[in-house]
């Protein structure tokens, strides 16, 4: 009896810290992440990479709510290759994009090993190649709501869904 009165208090002890809030204010995170589609797109006939990217945040505030806000920088990369035909030549051209980004965590859901949030991003598109079609670098701006399940304290995959760089991105997450 008393054996397992001392194993229901550890399972209950490590209940606990398994349904503790996923992402708090000191937490980091680096997403590393396919996109596809987005809003920063090329001619109809075009084909296009992934958006490539890699992100970086922090829990940098709690708020009412309840939530944490986390702030943190963006890298992305896509390419586009266009047969023109008129012609008779192949020309591509990319875009980096360099953020800043900010998000609202909310903490109020008690799912264990889920983070869900929203947030913003502030960019500069650099664009570069062969054909740039008149475009020039120029800053940018991307609204989007994720979430992260973590498999385990440290290891996540994440979705993400926005307007901008691109409509949906899946990728792992570290946290540390």
């Amino acid at each position: 009896m008393k054996k397992t009165l001392t194993l229901l208090a550890a399972f209950t002890f490590v209940v606990q810290l398994a349904s503790a809030q996923e992402f708090e204010v000191g937490s980091n995170v680096i997403n590393v992440g396919l996109g596809l589609g987005g809003y920063y797109g090329g001619h109809d006939t075009s084909t296009q990479s992934p958006v490539f990217s890699a992100s970086y945040e922090r829990g940098v505030w709690d708020v009412p709510g309840p939530g944490v806000v986390s702030l943190g920088g963006y890298l992305g990369y896509k390419k586009f290759t266009y047969d023109d035909r008129s012609i008779f030549d192949e020309l591509d051209w990319s875009y980096t994009i360099i953020g800043a980004r900010g998000a609202y965590h909310y903490t109020g859901l008690d799912v264990d090993n889920l983070d869900v949030y929203g947030g913003a991003m502030i960019s500069m598109r650099i664009y570069g190649g062969d054909d740039s079609d008149g475009r020039s670098s120029h800053p940018g701006a991307t609204a989007f709501v994720g979430g992260r399940w973590y498999f385990t304290d440290s290891v996540a995959g994440f979705a993400e869904a926005g307007y901008g760089a691109a409509f949906l991105t899946l990728g792992a997450s570290f946290r540390f």
